[in-house]
């Protein structure tokens, strides 16, 4: 992707919606697409988690096995479309993590991954800046808890 394309989908996106034009242009800098197939996992729960996504197309599924007493199994957690974000934690914390859901593509998807430290590091580097997507990782957790809380109702 191009520069200019990869600007149009972070402005776009609802997590770096409304940021700066010089943010998202050294956001951009960060970013590296990456294509799956349909079934292919973004991720796997258990896996060491280094990287935030922004989904350009498809639909991802955040999914988490679970064991409940007697009953085991999977469920979604949330499916995300187009313009939405998963993988938070690497930027909050500064370093790897063990992830706590997998993500599996419903259908082709292609998104755009940025390490987390990176981004992190540009977040200390510019406190305003650093502060804002801060805001809106906390914003992205909450929602996640909640539709996790939703899944297990379901479970």
């Amino acid at each position: 992707m191009q520069t200019e394309e990869i600007l149009t989908v972070l402005k776009n996106s609802k997590f770096f919606r409304n940021l700066e034009d010089d943010s998202l242009r050294q956001v951009a800098t960060l970013c590296r697409a990456v294509s799956f197939d349909a079934g292919d996992w973004v991720f796997k729960q258990g896996d060491y988690g280094e990287h935030l996504y922004i989904i350009v197309e498809g639909h991802i599924h955040l999914e988490r096995a679970m064991t409940m007493g007697a009953r085991e199994g999977h469920v979604i957690i949330d499916t995300l479309g187009k313009g939405r974000t998963l993988g938070c934690w690497s930027a909050l914390l500064g370093e790897p993590h063990i992830l706590m859901s997998g993500a599996v593509c419903e259908k082709p998807s292609l998104l755009l991954k940025i390490k987390g430290n990176d981004l992190r590091r540009m977040m200390t580097e510019r406190i305003d800046f650093g502060f804002d997507v801060m805001e809106r990782l906390c914003f992205l957790l909450r929602d996640r808890i909640q539709a996790a809380y939703g899944a297990m109702d379901r479970f």
